[in-house]
């Protein structure tokens, strides 16, 4: 019988590290917010581009590795939830996204959340498609832009208003692909709903 393999890889402790430093963010994002302080805006910003850019690492280094386990399936998409939702909380707050916004991300989280722990008791696994790729791409962006408008206008480098537009309409589009790409998991996983 072959030993057990550790959860400890390499992979699933960036990912670890990645949720740890969530709580980070979100602390020196709201000081930049209440003192006004360009250092804390820019560290937000960088620390949230870091944070986002693991994302690529830790699933780089499960493949080129073959460590890909059940603990790093299981705890990646959390950590990408958690990221977007910690940021988009912030914003929300402050008004530069709605209440509609966020809510419809939430729900097609929750809604495909579940529709994968129905296919999975099943014995089928739903991997994340091209859509479901390309909107956690396109909402990551639309966050790390709006931290960046944030840190260029507390630099006073500029105001930070077209990088603040063009944010807002990458959310838009991530809104939209939310919706398509949620209604895609649902219309491929029918067989799974309607069993």
């Amino acid at each position: 019988m072959s030993p057990e393999k550790s959860v400890w890889t390499p992979a699933n402790v960036v990912t670890c590290v990645r949720i740890a430093f969530i709580p980070v963010f979100m602390v020196v994002a709201l000081a930049a917010e209440v003192s006004a302080n360009a250092p804390f805006a820019v560290a937000a910003f960088l620390i949230y581009l870091t944070l986002s850019l693991t994302d690529k690492v830790d699933g780089y280094l499960a493949r080129s590795r073959n460590e890909i386990t059940d603990f790093g399936k299981f705890l990646d998409p959390i950590a990408d939830k958690l990221l977007v939702f910690s940021a988009l909380l912030l914003l929300l707050n402050d008004g530069y996204v709605t209440v509609w916004m966020v809510f419809i991300i939430l729900v097609r989280e929750f809604l495909v959340s579940a529709l994968r722990m129905v296919a999975a008791s099943s014995g089928e696994v739903i991997a994340a498609d091209g859509l479901g790729k390309a909107k956690t791409a396109v909402t990551m962006v639309s966050l790390c832009g709006y931290y960046l408008s944030f840190a260029l206008a507390a630099i006073r480098f500029n105001d930070g208003g077209l990088i603040a537009l063009l944010s807002w309409a990458l959310m838009v589009a991530a809104v939209v692909l939310t919706v398509v790409s949620g209604a895609q998991y649902f219309w491929n996983a029918r067989h799974v709903v309607f069993k």
